[in-house]
């Protein structure tokens, strides 16, 4: 688990660098992005109680890693070093409050993430339990939404000349398709995601153009 959190760590640096080389100095307000999440987390979860919920647990995820990367991004500006960060996160995980009302839990995570502007291992650990999230699977999730998201920098995403959606469905649709589909213990897994990313839109493009 330290390694993968130290993986992760890694990539967190390196796709904040690809977006910002100086991300560390701008004062981007990470806990608003988790915020925002969290509701859009909520919609994928279903909370209307004048219509028939239909939890839709592959999205509910996806925003959980989306939360989770912005967590890390957050975690990475205290300046420590990444192992005592590593080691901090492990602890972090296992000290996790109970789940309950798992909509409650989400509410809790993110007064939290507004009254501190950080971010709570142990309360995301308790929302990862509220849906069966395990640590390898959050890292597995982790590492091809952040292909998805150098997949999104190469086709002009802050430029503003891609769209996500294609061929009909959201992009993070497709994501999770290819996540079922590969081996997550592969030793070539994130490049496999990514060559998997690049395929389908070639396709959804060609079929567009068609």
């Amino acid at each position: 688990m330290q390694q993968q959190i130290l993986d992760m760590l890694d990539l967190q640096d390196a796709m904040n660098s690809k977006v910002n080389a100086a991300w560390r100095e701008q004062g981007y307000a990470w806990h608003r992005a988790i915020w925002i999440e969290c509701a859009e987390l909520m919609e994928h979860h279903g909370w209307k109680w004048w219509k028939k919920p239909s939890p839709d647990r592959d999205q509910v995820i996806l925003e959980l890693v989306d939360i989770w990367h912005f967590g890390l991004s957050i975690l990475l500006l205290r300046g420590a070093a990444p192992e005592l960060i590593a080691t901090e996160v492990v602890e972090g995980l296992g000290k996790a409050p109970a789940a309950g009302d798992f909509l409650e839990d989400v509410e809790r995570f993110t007064q939290a993430t507004l009254d501190t502007r950080a971010f709570s291992v142990p309360l995301f650990a308790t929302l990862m339990a509220g849906v069966g999230l395990s640590f390898d699977e959050l890292y597995a999730r982790y590492v091809g939404k952040n292909m998805l998201n150098l997949f999104r920098q190469a086709q002009g995403y802050q430029q503003g000349s891609y769209r996500k959606n294609w061929a009909g469905r959201e992009d993070n649709e497709h994501l999770v398709d290819i996540l079922n589909e590969l081996d997550c213990a592969s030793g070539s897994f994130r490049d496999d995601v990514y060559r998997s990313l690049e395929r389908r839109y070639q396709d959804a493009q060609q079929t567009q153009e068609g």
